[in-house]
């Protein structure tokens, strides 16, 4: 959430920078209703005074054994119910002002890339080349089921289009992912490893950002209001919700596997064939709550920890810096990691690392006590995956198979796998 000093003393700054979103302009609303809110305040504490001083002046009245007239109830009667009704009214003015906050997104940094879309995106830098096989390579739809290794009939049978069964070598390969990322991320970078829900309560969804902008895409139990997660981000920001964490204590850095369940309602007829954009997935996620100071070299220190990742399992791999309009609602600041996958001849998005700068915080009343004192402030929170799962079965597939039909296993994953190649089916 915006700061609304911060809306009231720069409004034309921040109608600028909502507009590189394609944002609608609600500023003047809220102003409106910020002017209209402290006037009520202040004439409802002027009414306050008034009631005070005149209910004071009619009790020495009375220690004096004077009576009290009934034009002086009257007025005092009329007093209370003209401040009650501007209580009434603060209320219902703060009800919509908050309203409309919480659909204002961050305010992108002056050195994202001005764009509409995914277009505009800029490249930073590439590692390493697209492969060029001597042969003729399959997307990963035709090996998994070649293999034996994914079902996309059974998974849909089951749960409908855009979910799957993996099994045999397949839900061991990516189990072995997983673990290998926990354990590069827990004990090379430290973050510290932790176990999450995977539903959350609405004003969880609404501290992280997801609600009420993306009630959409999330699956939802209505009778409980229960919400299942789109990552692990959403319960981690609210770890120290409504709390104040120790001083010395930030940089705090977590890394979460978590399922995640997105319904993909804006994304309907993309990536539909094979498993590049489904329903329910596993991902890895680094999560850091850090100094407002530090929090765009801790930002570039995150996506080389998701950069490690892809360079230990031999990827060839790119960095964006993503436009504008294409960041997420909480960024003000994303780079987003793409993968070669020789299949399907693309670039397949594997983590989104973002500097969500006090929007995240704010929206969950966060604070941290600094190191010297004085009043507690709010803490930065930095986002990335580390890395997405089933894109990086993708790529380890696509980019490992061979002429037979088999996948050579990275060298890193293999203590995890127990096996060196998912051997070809007889035919």
């Amino acid at each position: 959430m915006l700061s609304i000093e911060h809306i009231r003393e720069h409004p034309n700054e921040v109608r600028e920078a909502l507009k590189t979103r394609g944002e609608d302009d609600s500023i003047t609303e809220i102003l409106e209703l910020d002017t209209a809110i402290r006037s009520a305040i202040t004439e409802r504490d002027n009414l306050n005074a008034e009631r005070n001083r005149v209910s004071k002046e009619l009790g020495q009245a009375r220690s004096q054994g004077q009576g009290v007239s009934e034009e002086a109830r009257v007025h005092m009667r009329e007093i209370g119910n003209q401040a009650d009704a501007l209580n009434e009214k603060t209320k219902e003015l703060g009800t919509r002002m908050s309203e409309l906050m919480l659909t204002i997104p961050n305010l992108p940094q002056g050195d994202v890339p001005l764009g509409e879309s995914d277009s505009d995106s800029v490249i930073i830098r590439q590692v390493g080349e697209p492969q060029i096989m001597d042969f003729e390579p399959k997307p990963h739809w035709d090996l998994g089921e070649e293999l034996g290794i994914i079902d996309f009939e059974r998974g849909t049978k089951l749960a409908g289009s855009r979910f799957y069964t993996m099994q045999g070598y397949g839900p061991k390969l990516e189990r072995a992912v997983i673990a290998f990322m926990l354990d590069l991320h827990s004990t090379k970078h430290g973050y510290t490893e932790i176990s999450l829900p995977a539903v959350v309560k609405r004003d969880i969804m609404e501290g992280s950002g997801n609600l009420p902008k993306f009630e959409d895409n999330l699956y939802h139990d209505v009778e409980d209001d229960l919400w299942l997660i789109p990552t692990a981000e959403v319960p981690i920001t609210n770890l120290y919700r409504d709390e104040i964490i120790p001083a010395n204590t930030l940089p705090i850095k977590y890394v979460a596997q978590t399922p995640c369940f997105r319904r993909e309602k804006a994304s309907a007829g993309r990536d539909t064939r094979g498993i590049k954009r489904v329903h329910q997935f596993n991902k890895v996620e680094m999560y850091q709550f850090v100094e407002p100071e530090t929090s765009n070299d801790d930002l570039e220190k995150l996506v080389d920890d998701a950069e490690d990742v892809c360079r230990q399992l031999g990827f060839t791999y790119r960095v964006l810096a993503l436009s504008t309009g294409d960041m997420g609602f909480a960024s003000s600041k994303t780079y987003d990691i793409e993968v070669w996958a020789a299949g399907c001849q693309e670039w397949l998005e594997v983590s989104s690392c973002s500097n969500c700068t006090d929007f995240q915080a704010r929206r969950s009343n966060i604070r941290y006590r600094a190191e010297g004192g004085g009043r507690p402030r709010i803490p930065h929170t930095l986002n990335g995956s580390g890395l997405a799962l089933p894109r990086v079965i993708i790529a380890i597939m696509e980019n490992n198979q061979q002429p037979d039909g088999s996948i050579i296993i990275p060298d890193v994953l293999r203590p995890y796998t127990g096996f060196d190649v998912i051997p070809a089916k007889a035919s």
